[in-house]
């Protein structure tokens, strides 16, 4: 069952490596991995689907928050979440074509992020089935390029989700910036 994790890692070479280290060591698929820098530009935020079973999802939090440069492990699925990806999709199209797929791309909030003679260029946010739709719905229009983003969450409303931290992170001086 895929599980959403979210940790906050130091940003230095090498992390990456490990968290992938530890999940492939394993035999647990990443389905999803995106990385960015938090506020604090010394920190990251990392947020990676696993396919893990439900039963080995604590084990799976305790390996990683074991790891080096790993602040906190939060378990995402565990608590309702904003969880959000986004598609660029070029399709190209005769123009006659053009206003019945703009009046589709709207029915999923998609929008035009280029327009060239032949071709446009949406974008689309939302869940992973949201995305799926979409793409299933403008196949039908003809030829496709597509880039798709990994997975991001984050806890909804004023709550937090319970994050296991590293008893000992071997982090920068005066430690973390946790918003």
């Amino acid at each position: 069952m895929p599980q959403t994790l979210s940790l906050y890692v130091e940003n230095k070479s090498g992390v990456l490596a490990r968290v992938a280290g530890v999940l492939s060591g394993r035999a647990f698929n990443i389905d999803s991995l995106t990385v960015a820098k938090s506020f604090d530009p010394g920190f990251s935020l990392m947020t990676v689907v696993v396919d893990v079973p439900a039963s080995l999802t604590e084990q799976v939090i305790k390996q990683l928050s074991k790891l080096i440069n790993v602040v906190t492990v939060t378990c995402v699925s565990d608590s309702p979440a904003v969880v959000r990806e986004m598609v660029l999709v070029k399709i190209y199209l005769p123009d006659e074509m053009r206003s019945r797929l703009l009046q589709e791309a709207e029915i999923f909030r998609a929008r035009v992020v280029d327009s060239a003679p032949g071709s446009f260029t949406l974008e689309a946010t939302g869940d992973s089935d949201k995305l799926e739709a979409f793409l299933g719905v403008i196949a039908a229009y003809g030829r496709l390029e597509m880039a798709r983003t990994g997975t991001v969450a984050m806890p909804r409303g004023a709550s937090r989700a319970v994050a296991v931290r590293n008893p000992s992170p071997k982090v920068a001086a005066g430690g973390p910036i946790l918003l």
